[in-house]
Order: C-alpha cells, then structure tokens, then sequence
C-alpha cells in the first residue's frame, strides 16, 4: 500500500478546483465537501459556514505539499473575500486547512511567495483554518464537470510559472 497523503483545499467553488487538481501529477483522487461550518452532515442546501472545499489525496514522491498550494494559488483569486468569479458568501471563501504546524508553516510561507510576486492586484486574503471534520459533498457533486462538460466553472489557469523558485 502506499503512502498517501491528503490535503485540504477551499477556493470558490468546488467544482473547477477538483476538475483542475484531477490531473495534476502525484494526485492519486479529489472529493468535493463541505468544511469549517457550524452544522454535521451539511448539504449543498445546509452548509452554514462551510467552505466548499476538495480533499486531495496525493503521493508524496511526486508532489508535495507546497507544490499543490503553488497550484491552488494559481487557478483561483486568493485576493477576494468570500467571493470567486459569479459565486458569493463564505462557502466561496479561500482557505487552507491544515492538519499540523508543517503545513501551516508551508502555507505561510506560500502566502508569503505569492504576496512578494505581485502578480495578484492586491494581498492574500486566504484563510489558514486547522483542518476540521470533511464532509463528501452529494454524489451529484463529485466529478461534476465529468458528468457536465459545458458546467459552470470560474476556475482556470491564471499563471503558467510557478510561485515556487527552485
């Protein structure tokens, strides 16, 4: 069995953030959930104060931690409260939620890189929340843009270079 990690992810919708992540290399699996609200068992009409966020298991011989923040720092606007594209409200919020003090490390640190770049028109407001319970989204949700192909989705990428200088 191998040794894979999980990462978890809020920036707008969770539609165009699975379907993006989906490819990427060293990402074995995406779900879509709920994260960081107030009620158990939300749904995607009852999900007070959650994100929609994506639980990304990945092999951490071929990505890490911070090469997937490097992404997720390129496919959403991390500048904007509580908004992505058409989509309003804290469950459009950008987030990290991270399950030890290394990958809050690693999250600052990437807020850091991407606030030096300048390549947003303003500062990162993306919010680094320690990792609470991740609730799967409805099965209509998973993989929504495989089911939709024409879906609505406000994610792309924004920046081909990486964040990240080696």
């Amino acid at each position: 069995m191998k040794d894979f990690k999980k990462a978890y992810i809020a920036g707008g919708c969770f539609w165009g953030m699975e379907d993006l992540f989906r490819s990427r290399p060293g990402i074995e699996d995406t779900e879509v959930g709920y994260q960081g609200g107030i009620n158990e068992n939300p749904t995607y009409q009852n999900h007070p104060g959650h994100a929609e966020s994506i639980e990304l298991t990945y092999n951490p011989n071929e990505t890490s931690f911070k090469e997937i923040l490097d992404f997720f720092f390129r496919i959403h606007n991390p500048t904007t409260v509580d908004q992505q594209g058409n989509d309003r409200g804290s469950s459009y919020r950008s987030a990290i939620f991270y399950q030890n003090e290394e990958e809050k490390s690693i999250a600052i640190d990437m807020i850091s890189l991407v606030n030096a770049s300048g390549k947003w028109n303003g500062d990162v407001v993306t919010t680094l929340e320690l990792f609470s319970t991740f609730w799967k989204a409805e099965e209509s949700h998973q993989d929504y843009l495989v089911k939709q192909p024409n879906g609505y989705t406000c994610h792309f990428l924004r920046f081909e270079e990486s964040f990240i200088s080696e």
